[in-house]
């Protein structure tokens, strides 16, 4: 096997390693709970600290673009290896919610080095094909993103640190496997220094604009969506007492299954386009939004398993299809900044999206809630509409 061969699949796997980073306190967060005396509105904090640390993160990995400086892989690792200290830190046995928070803001700060740095380091070897290649690694963050309620599961015999270790050790792998197998790409243009210009300058291309545009409207809803399924599964069996459900690997195959989607979709924009196949999917899992409501009422477990798992792939499959029309759109020698900006103002969006949410959540039973997910999914569709990416991409 040529070394080429292996460059995607092992940015894949070491992609879901380290992001797998991203909900551990998630997987754990009862016994967060009751190992700490947390409340239970802990999971909206939680979620958005990680959030507003990747947001702080990727605000200064753009402005000093570090991902268009410095070796990409050599940032992966370093980020890697932080993030898994940070996380690992939560096995102390005196936290208050302040630190447990200050944590995981720690972890998203890191994370800001993987996700988007991943990308790059994928556009830096593929630019035909690459909304199949983002495809592949999205799904691998999907995968990673649900893989602690899956550890959680299948670790019940096991105290919840050993969930935390387990994580931690997998994202400090993923590290070392990125430098040590994946050099620089071939496409890669090294920037020629510090550029506060290129925070601002990325949205002064209308093509652009479109594309980030489409992809916050996305970011409103897909995390809350994550963080809440737990919760959507609890209620049923609240409202329905005869159901049993195993949460977290239930939690864990809905949110996972997003990660078949992301590959489905980008072989998908090859036959239909990139733009096209976004689109479609944004309306999907908009649809899944509006009707949300109504799937709680019914008695069937198949019927509501199933608009969860559906909604679980479509609320995800337009994410690397974004990804490639901002990659395709952006300055070649500012394309890591660009990737990274546009993180950073999506998940900027998630924090507001997980809080209402949240908030909502602590004063009414109402299900209707997440009708208010369709805000996200509806202004990026009218950003698509109203913008046209001139540049059709088909790869």
């Amino acid at each position: 096997m040529k070394p080429a061969k292996i460059i995607l699949p092992v940015i894949v796997l070491s992609q879901f390693c380290c992001t797998s980073l991203w909900f551990a306190g998630n997987g754990v967060l009862n016994d967060l709970i009751a190992s700490f005396n947390l409340s239970h509105s802990a999971l909206g904090h939680l979620t958005s600290a990680v959030q507003f640390g990747f947001i702080m993160g990727t605000l200064s990995f753009a402005i000093l673009t570090i991902a268009d400086r410095y070796s990409p892989s050599m940032v992966f690792l370093v980020c890697a290896l932080l993030g898994s200290v940070s996380n690992m830190g939560l096995i102390w046995e005196h936290h208050s919610l302040t630190s447990i928070l200050t944590l995981r803001f720690l972890t998203g700060f890191f994370l800001a080095g993987i996700y988007p740095v991943g990308m790059k380091i994928a556009a830096d070897y593929y630019t035909k094909g690459l909304g199949k290649s983002l495809g592949f690694l999205v799904g691998a963050l999907v995968v990673g993103t649900a893989f602690p309620h899956l550890v959680k599961d299948l670790t019940t015999s096991f105290s919840w640190r050993s969930v935390i270790i387990v994580i931690s050790i997998l994202a400090a792998t993923g590290g070392l496997l990125m430098v040590l197998l994946v050099p620089d790409g071939p496409f890669r243009k090294k920037s020629s220094g510090f550029r506060f210009s290129a925070f601002f300058k990325v949205f002064e291309n209308r093509e652009f604009r479109s594309s980030a545009f489409g992809y916050f409207g996305h970011m409103w809803e897909l995390y809350t969506f994550w963080a809440f399924v737990p919760i959507m599964l609890k209620t049923y069996t609240i409202l329905h007492p005869q159901t049993s459900f195993n949460v977290p690997l239930l939690s864990f195959l809905i949110i996972g299954i997003g990660g078949l989607a992301c590959v489905l979709g980008g072989y998908g924009s090859q036959i239909i386009g990139v733009k096209r196949m976004a689109s479609i999917a944004l309306f999907l899992s908009c649809m899944c939004c509006l009707t949300s409501s109504l799937v709680f009422g019914t008695e069937s477990e198949v019927l509501f398993l199933g608009f969860l798992f559906f909604w679980g792939m479509v609320v995800i499959t337009d994410s690397p299809l974004f990804s490639t029309l901002v990659a395709h759109n952006a300055p070649k020698e500012i394309k890591g900044t660009a990737l990274t900006i546009v993180n950073c103002v999506g998940f900027s969006i998630t924090i507001i999206s997980i809080q209402l949410i949240n908030r909502i959540h602590e004063f009414t039973n109402s299900n209707a809630i997440y009708m208010l997910l369709a805000i996200g999914p509806i202004l990026g569709l009218l950003a698509l509409s109203h913008r046209t990416v001139s540049r059709t991409i088909s790869e």
